[in-house]
């Protein structure tokens, strides 16, 4: 009433500038992201399980560690082309809940929480403080789709090795999970990959804020394509070096069986991981939020 009187008229709200617009345009562009960078996804999480202790009965991995190409190519021989894609569809859902989230939460939080300089820059600490916030409650939210997007990315290896299936799809891999441990069974495998989320966000969200801002205050880029592109790999190389770890303990749990408590079977820790198999994967994981990086912030 007060900016009636003053004769001041605010400009009308675009569309474009509501939240659920944001929502939508980010799972669009996520899901965008994830059915291009898919076969990336697939093979890592491959090259995640191999090595794993129990895979058979001697606990020998029954496939030798073949980096990324290799890895690729062997999918594609031993199982056909399409079974690149295998559990795209629970890819999917985790985009329409994870990646609509943080953007969203990420932005919300950086307008009204962050401290705006008289240059218009935010403080580095704010930004990862924020990064890891919403990564964190994002990904909590999507791990139930984590955990079946996981499990169907190994039926192919499973079937290829003459072992029985688990599930034939996602619908069957969330009704057998919740029949055997309710709610929390969904949720399994959840603590690694929230703390694998928030530091791949830490290094996703805030680095390409920062790099960005770099580029174009220091190298005098314009806000173009091509600083799009080079903010993109900076951000996805960090977050992917920083995710890396947690990522193979949180697939590693994922996979893993569980008792008649619907309890996981431990079959290694992070710190027999480390001393028995050194970092793995590191390569794909990278490639993988570089271009679907790339893809979703170019879209967004």
């Amino acid at each position: 009433m007060v900016v009636a009187q003053r004769g001041v008229i605010p400009p009308p709200k675009h569309y474009a500038d509501s939240a659920w617009f944001k929502y939508i345009l980010s799972c669009c562009a996520a899901t965008t992201a994830e059915m291009v960078t898919y076969p990336l996804d697939l093979t890592k999480t491959r090259l995640q399980i191999q090595g794993e202790k129990g895979l058979n009965g001697n606990g020998v991995a029954t496939v030798p560690y073949r980096g990324l190409a290799r890895t690729g190519v062997g999918i594609v021989q031993e199982e056909g082309l399409l079974k690149l894609w295998q559990g795209v569809t629970p890819a999917v859902y985790r985009h329409l809940i994870y990646s609509g989230t943080r953007m969203v939460l990420y932005e919300k939080v950086r307008d009204h929480l962050f401290t705006t300089r008289p240059d218009g820059t935010r403080p580095v600490w704010q930004a990862i403080v924020g990064g890891i916030l919403v990564g964190g409650i994002a990904q909590f939210l999507a791990s139930p789709a984590d955990l079946i997007k996981v499990q169907m990315q190994m039926e192919g290896r499973r079937r290829f090795e003459g072992k029985p299936p688990r599930i034939h799809s996602a619908s069957e891999a969330f009704v057998k999970i919740y029949a055997a441990g309710g709610l929390r069974g969904l949720w399994k495998g959840c603590m690694p990959n929230v703390y694998r989320s928030a530091f791949v966000n830490l290094g996703d969200l805030t680095t390409y804020d920062s790099v960005k801002r770099y580029f174009m205050g220091s190298w005098g880029l314009s806000d173009s394509y091509w600083t799009h592109a080079l903010s993109s790999a900076c951000s996805g190389l960090i977050g992917a070096s920083l995710g890396t770890p947690l990522d193979v303990v949180k697939t590693r749990v994922m996979n893993q069986p569980t008792d008649v408590r619907a309890r996981w079977v431990s079959l290694h820790s992070p710190h027999l991981l480390q001393a028995q198999e050194g970092r793995r994967s590191c390569l794909p994981c990278s490639c993988s939020c570089s271009c679907s990086g790339e893809v979703l912030w170019k879209s967004c």
